[in-house]
């Protein structure tokens, strides 16, 4: 399967999916994502700050209800979802801190197209509190991973990681902020890779091909 295939210099339509401060999102703005153009940001809490900050970043910003569940998408609303992203011509999904475990429509939809970034060596630690894990087992360098959504938790294929070496006075706190600077800078890169169509994927590896 190739994924990222593009027509050169097309631009590609992201949406960011969001359920707190959303950093990512800002760092996305911000960053060098080549053809990608972030065009939407859909949390599912009405009271996260990422919604005000992307408003006044010039993002549409939508709060669309997840449903009843508080760990996974009601299907009803995550068809939902999908409905809005595709009359939005959206393209590319990006995880950024969505505190939901994608399977049903969405994946479907956008399958290979939906990115997700996680605070560690995937593999290593996946699932919640990636970094204490990290502490918690004494490993010397960790970092972040970026890699495509399946229907497993953090398994997808891997795209790009980042490293960051572990102090021996780090706290869960101060390991959080470096892997997030990594993260700001590994996230743009994917999403550029991804859109400038150069992914091919076999199996559970990810090459860059030549256009």
């Amino acid at each position: 399967m190739i994924s990222g295939k593009q027509e050169k210099g097309s631009t590609i339509k992201v949406a960011v999916l969001a359920s707190g401060r959303g950093s990512n999102f800002e760092a996305l703005c911000r960053g060098k994502t080549g053809n990608g153009r972030i065009a939407l940001l859909i949390s599912d809490n009405e009271k996260a700050e990422i919604l005000q900050k992307a408003s006044a970043s010039g993002v549409e910003a939508l709060y669309m209800s997840p449903g009843k569940y508080r760990t996974k998408f009601e299907e009803s609303e995550e068809m939902e979802w999908v409905r809005l992203m595709r009359s939005r011509g959206i393209e590319l999904v990006c995880l950024a801190g969505l505190m939901r475990i994608i399977k049903g429509p969405m994946l479907e939809e956008y399958n290979g197209r939906i990115l997700n970034i996680h605070p560690s060596l995937l593999p290593s630690f996946p699932g919640l509190n990636a970094q204490k894990q990290a502490l918690d087992y004494g490993v010397r360098i960790t970092g972040c991973t970026v890699h495509y959504v399946n229907a497993g938790v953090d398994t997808g294929p891997i795209i790009l990681q980042k490293t960051v070496h572990v102090a021996d006075d780090d706290t869960v706190e101060t390991l959080s902020g470096r892997i997030l600077q990594q993260e700001h800078l590994a996230y743009s890169e994917a999403v550029k890779l991804h859109c400038g169509g150069v992914l091919a994927v076999d199996g559970r590896r990810i090459f860059k091909r030549k256009i």
